[in-house]
């Protein structure tokens, strides 16, 4: 695989530390000179990234400190010669200071590295100090690519500690040089409190950056907007956004823990604004101004897509929260609005764009997994409730039933190399479905890979599920509940496809990097 140019300095430079920035001075051909005192100027602290990169798009994504004029200049050499700027969004409090830029007519399989520059609207010259990246563009040939997936950060009260060094997941990741990476939800924890100080298991304690805004859940636009720009304060989060490009999804704490129609806040102490509505329309709000993600030109809060990355690779990222039915028992013997997961819409836009993919590998990224089971409590009678698919054994129930449609439909039309991968409960697994094995059998054997947190309490092993007949092959979680940040507790995974014969490697790898497991499948090409 290639690899980029940028060194980590530059890198870290362009993601822009928090403490005092140098100022820059570009000549002939560069960003325009960035003048006046810090107080005056605009600010871009929070570092920039790409995002939903094709080969000749990709969003661009910064945020000032105070309105100002965004513009992009873009590259194919790290010396920024021959470099096209591009004029973006005024950036105000509409959107609290966030813009993005959709670059087109850049070169495939190309490096890009890119400057986004904030211009005071009132003082021609005044302009923030420029924040880097770069990103490479989607191959129309046949190479190497190399992907990234994870979920959940800044879980269960662990935040920020600069002394311990950060988010350092975040920095292992960097250090593969992939070319993009799946962040399969739970950007942030809306409903997760930092605390300054918390205790790890060795007695020690860890000293942890505190805002306003994580001082207490998020209720309003402005607190959740300020749980994303924490998760910024982390110089290993900045750096890695401006190496590696980003494709986000989201899950549940983007809201509140274990959100659906039928979340009752009514005893929960820590709300005041107990409509889940609410909370979900300012929680979607804030997500769609922090994440580097292309507008769905007919849904303007549409998150499930397709992404074609090269003839070997297809990506369908999911949205398993936004259009499902209520928490429940999951035992429904008929489809209907309790049992929706997917919904209609999306479980048909599934299938017509697996069905028409001719790319070697078609990888559905999912923001839960299919069978472990994850509880949401009971209900008033005493029975079990459950958050995801799996409800506690075959036969197909509840909200299985899409996911038996969905796989029957795979199976009907000899779709092949279907693979699946998701986060959500915070340990790493490779699972193994298999129809032997299974009380519904209409379906073709497939792998789904776990991974996660990314920096969060760790949890799990959770039960299996036997109606799709999933096999542990192989998993390691901490055993306990809320286990402290660790090797042993932080995972993320990687995925490896060859350009020359299509084959995938996946590995499943802890916060320092290191790799625990690894698989190599060969593509069906029967």
């Amino acid at each position: 695989m290639a690899r980029f140019r940028m060194n980590r300095r530059a890198a870290l430079a362009g993601a822009g530390a928090l403490l005092a920035q140098p100022r820059l001075v570009f000549g002939q051909g560069g960003a325009p000179a960035v003048i006046g005192s810090d107080a005056v100027r605009p600010r871009a602290e929070w570092g920039a990234s790409a995002g939903d990169v094709s080969a000749d798009r990709a969003i661009i994504w910064s945020r000032a400190d105070r309105t100002a004029r965004m513009q992009v200049e873009w590259s194919t050499s790290d010396s920024f010669r021959d470099a096209r700027r591009v004029m973006g969004p005024h950036v105000t409090e509409a959107t609290d200071f966030t813009g993005k830029i959709d670059l087109s007519g850049l070169p495939p399989d190309q490096e890009v590295f890119y400057r986004v520059t904030f211009q005071d609207p009132t003082t021609p010259g005044l302009a923030a100090e420029p924040v880097t990246g770069r990103f490479r563009t989607v191959p129309v040939s046949r190479r190497d690519v190399k992907f990234l997936w994870s979920g959940d950060t800044v879980g269960q009260g662990w935040g920020i500690d600069e002394s311990r060094g950060g988010m350092m997941t975040y920095d292992a990741m960097r250090r593969t040089g992939a070319d993009f990476f799946i962040h399969c939800g739970d950007t942030i924890y809306a409903d997760s409190v930092v605390a300054g100080e918390i205790r790890y298991p060795d007695g020690s304690l860890s000293k942890q950056l505190v805002t306003p805004e994580k001082a207490k859940v998020a209720e309003t636009l402005a607190e959740f907007r300020g749980a994303h720009r924490y998760n910024l304060m982390d110089r290993n989060v900045r750096a890695f956004h401006a190496e590696v490009a980003q494709m986000w999804m989201w899950d549940d704490h983007e809201v509140v823990n274990n959100w659906s129609s039928s979340k009752d806040l009514s005893a929960n102490a820590a709300y005041h604004e107990k409509r889940i509505g609410a909370l979900r329309a300012n929680a979607t709000r804030a997500f769609l101004d922090y994440a580097p993600l292309r507008p769905d030109p007919d849904e303007a809060e549409r998150v499930y897509r397709r992404v074609s990355y090269g003839p070997h690779l297809d990506l369908f990222m999911l949205d398993m929260r936004s259009y499902r039915g209520p928490n429940t028992h999951n035992r429904q013997e008929a489809a209907g609005a309790e049992t929706a997961f997917l919904g209609e819409a999306q479980l048909r836009w599934l299938k017509e764009g697996l069905r028409a993919s001719r790319a070697t590998w078609k990888v559905i990224a999912a923001d839960m997994p299919i069978g472990l089971q994850v509880p949401d409590g009971k209900d008033g009678e005493g029975r079990p409730l459950f958050e995801a698919i799996a409800n506690g054994n075959g036969p197909v129930l509840g909200r299985e039933l899409e996911i038996a449609d969905l796989l029957s439909a795979i199976r009907a039309n000899n779709i092949r190399n279907v693979v699946w991968l998701t986060a959500d409960v915070h340990y790493t697994a490779a699972h193994h479905y298999h129809p032997d094995r299974a009380q519904f059998r209409d379906f073709a054997p497939f792998w789904e890979f776990v991974s996660g947190p990314l920096w969060a309490g760790g949890f799990g092993p959770n039960a299996l599920d036997d109606t799709f007949g999933p096999e542990v092959v192989w998993q390691k979680a901490p055993g306990m509940d809320n286990a402290a940040p660790a090797d042993n507790t932080q995972f993320f995974g990687e995925v490896r496809i060859a350009g020359e014969d299509g084959a995938m490697t996946v590995l499943l790898r802890n916060m320092a990097g290191t790799s625990l497991w690894e698989r190599r499948l060969t593509p069906d090409r029967a």
